[in-house]
């Protein structure tokens, strides 16, 4: 089965820049501040309210009807409510179960989060810290989790796989992106100890927990695991006969481009992912199946500055999009399978001209203007 997918984040797992107005009146830049800087009841009944309206079965409805067939939701490691002050959302994704099976689309559980973080980002759920890994207790407390969850879903017709974390951090990345002052830790002393996570690590962690949730999940149920930003790394990994239906999952985005400060057009961006992204993907499905489960249309090639102050209706724009898609899709059509990232954003970006440019994070929008191939 080609996967063709889409997103759910910021569903059950918050990113404050996806639902500012979520937001409103606080401070928290994160989920885990978010969760502690509200009073109980009105953290509860905020989130209840968001969770209830964010996604619901229309949604699953529309995500059919564009011809896609399956989605990833982001689940935090609080999924189940057993780590206060955070409420769980078990429930919801039990509806999401019913709506996806009514609708004929497959599930891909992504645990996005971990206690005290695997990245460090904000949507790892703190921001600047990252210290996971160097808690057994924590690392124990997620492979559990892991296997409450395979245990839950099992006999699901709806479930396509478990992703096992997303988006561990390598050093290399944690240094180039400089994450402790990207992403400010609240609690400096805190985040004190925080660190990224080494191959050794991950390859140790993954593997149990491939087995933990392999005791649960029949042989045609996918256990996925995101490369931690090395995609490369894995040629010999998880290679012996007990290993079965393993996926790949690497992630991409034009920040690498974007980040380097300097002006490019989009053949240079093609450039890039013809001479860095799909070899790496190809010399890597010999080995495992890859997914690409997050990427997007975002991009700061000049082409799309120049049309991003006209009309979002242009056809200028639209051909620059679809030309911003066929140069990620030829190479995610040759994988194994994609999630667009993300499905929807609640943004306002007519009257705050600073977000233009943010609506192609939203496949809905990029649907709907024409900016995305049907």
């Amino acid at each position: 089965m080609k996967i063709r997918g889409v997103n759910l984040g910021n569903w059950l797992v918050l990113e404050k820049w996806m639902s500012p107005d979520l937001f409103f009146g606080l401070k928290a830049e994160d989920e885990t501040y978010f969760c502690r800087e509200l009073p109980e009841k009105e953290l509860e009944a905020r989130l209840n309210i968001h969770r209830s309206y964010y996604i619901t079965e229309r949604d699953f409805a529309c995500i059919a009807g564009r011809g896609l067939n399956a989605v990833r939701i982001p689940v935090p490691y609080f999924i189940f409510g057993d780590c206060k002050p955070f409420p769980g959302c078990i429930d919801y994704l039990d509806k999401a179960f019913s709506w996806a099976e009514k609708y004929g689309l497959k599930i891909l559980i992504d645990l996005h989060t971990a206690p005290d973080s695997q990245n460090g980002f904000d949507n790892g759920g703190i921001c600047g810290v990252c210290k996971w890994a160097g808690q057994p207790e924590k690392v124990e407390f997620v492979l559990a989790l892991l296997e409450k969850l395979a245990e839950r879903y099992a006999a699901r017709a709806g479930l396509w796989g478990i992703e096992i974390l997303n988006e561990p951090i390598s050093e290399e990345l944690w240094l180039r992106a400089d994450i402790p002052n990207r992403y400010p830790a609240v609690d400096k002393e805190y985040a004190k100890g925080s660190r990224p996570v080494s191959s050794a690590f991950l390859r140790e962690f993954y593997t149990e927990a491939y087995f933990r949730i392999r005791k649960h999940l029949k042989d045609d149920k996918a256990v996925v695991f995101h490369d931690g930003f090395r995609l490369t790394e894995w040629k010999d990994f998880m290679r012996g006969a007990e290993f079965k239906n393993v996926v790949l999952d690497t992630h991409f985005y034009f920040m690498a481009l974007d980040a380097a400060g300097k002006p490019y057009t989009l053949k240079d961006a093609a450039a890039f992912v013809e001479n860095t992204l799909a070899k790496d993907v190809a010399e890597m499905q010999k080995y495992f199946p890859v997914i690409g489960g997050e990427w997007c249309l975002s991009c700061q090639a000049e082409e799309l500055k120049e049309n991003l102050s006209g009309p979002v209706n242009s056809e200028k724009l639209k051909r620059v999009y679809r030309e911003v898609a066929r140069i990620q899709l030829s190479v995610w059509e040759k994988a194994s399978g994609w999630f667009y990232w993300n499905y929807k954003l609640l943004l306002d970006t007519v009257n705050l001209p600073e977000k233009r440019g943010m609506d192609s994070w939203d496949l809905g929008k990029c649907f709907d203007m024409g900016w995305f191939p049907e």
